[in-house]
C-alpha cells in the first residue's frame, strides 16, 4: 500500500502546508514519487508550486468533502500520498474526509503553552473519524518550530514532549527546528536533502513498515 499521510490540526498557522510540501519533497528525493493533495480552500500548496515553477511531482487541489473517494483516481502507481488538510474548526467536512483516507495523521504543534492547550479537543475529533474507518489510522504529533534541533529531547522543549505524552499523544522522534530555511520557503523551490524533513520521511516509512 502507498504511504499516505495527512497533516491536520484544529487551528491554522501551525505549519501544515510547510510540512506537507517539505515532506513531499523529502519522499521524492528518497525515491518515492508522491502525490501532493491540497485540500485547503486557500490552495496554499498549489500556489507554492506555481510560484516555484512547479514541483517534480503532481500537486492537485481537492478542497471537497469527499476527498477519500477521489484521491485514488489521481494516484496511479505512486508510492506515497501527502495530504494538506484545512483547519478542522473551519472546514470539518473536508478535513474529516482527508482523515478517512490517510493511513497516518500528523498533528504539527509548536511547543508553546497556548498551542499545547489547544490539543485536547482534537482527541475527540480523531476518535470520531476513527469510528468511520475500516482500519484505525496511525496518529502522531510532530513538534514544529522548536528552539533548536535537539531541544525537544534535552532542552526546555522536552517539557512539551512530556506533556503531550501524558495527554495520550504519541510524539514523533523527529522534530523540526525554528529555522528561516523552512519559515521563509513559501513560493521557492525546495531541496530536502540534509534537512530534518528527510529524517521525518524516513521515520514515517519505518512506521508504515512496522505497521
Amino acid at each position: 500500500m502507498p504511504l499516505s499521510c495527512a497533516f491536520v490540526n484544529l487551528k491554522p498557522g501551525v505549519g501544515k502546508t510547510t510540512s506537507a510540501v517539505w515532506l513531499a519533497h523529502a519522499l521524492y528525493e528518497s525515491g518515492r514519487c508522491p502525490l501532493l493533495v491540497d485540500g485547503d480552500p486557500a490552495s496554499s500548496a498549489l500556489r507554492w508550486s506555481e510560484l516555484a515553477g512547479g514541483f517534480p511531482f503532481p500537486v492537485i487541489a481537492l478542497p471537497v468533502g469527499d476527498v477519500h473517494r477521489r484521491v485514488n483516481d489521481f494516484l496511479g502507481n505512486r508510492q506515497a500520498v501527502v495530504l494538506d488538510a484545512p483547519q478542522l474548526e473551519d472546514h470539518p467536512r473536508i478535513t474529516r474526509s482527508i482523515m478517512r483516507y490517510a493511513g497516518e495523521w500528523i498533528v504539527p504543534v509548536t511547543p508553546a503553552p497556548i498551542e499545547l492547550d489547544r490539543m485536547a479537543p482534537i482527541l475527540g475529533e480523531m476518535a470520531d473519524v476513527q469510528s468511520l474507518r475500516a482500519e484505525p489510522a496511525r496518529t502522531a504529533v510532530l513538534l514544529n518550530r522548536t528552539n533548536r534541533p535537539d531541544a525537544t529531547r534535552t532542552g526546555p522543549d522536552a517539557d512539551a514532549r512530556e506533556a503531550l505524552t501524558e495527554r495520550g499523544f504519541e510524539v514523533l522522534h523527529t522534530q523540526i527546528a525554528r529555522l528561516d530555511l523552512y519559515a521563509q520557503s513559501f513560493g521557492n523551490p525546495v531541496q530536502a536533502k540534509g534537512s530534518a524533513y528527510m529524517d521525518f520521511a524516513e521515520e514515517l516509512i519505518e512506521r508504515q513498515d512496522e505497521a
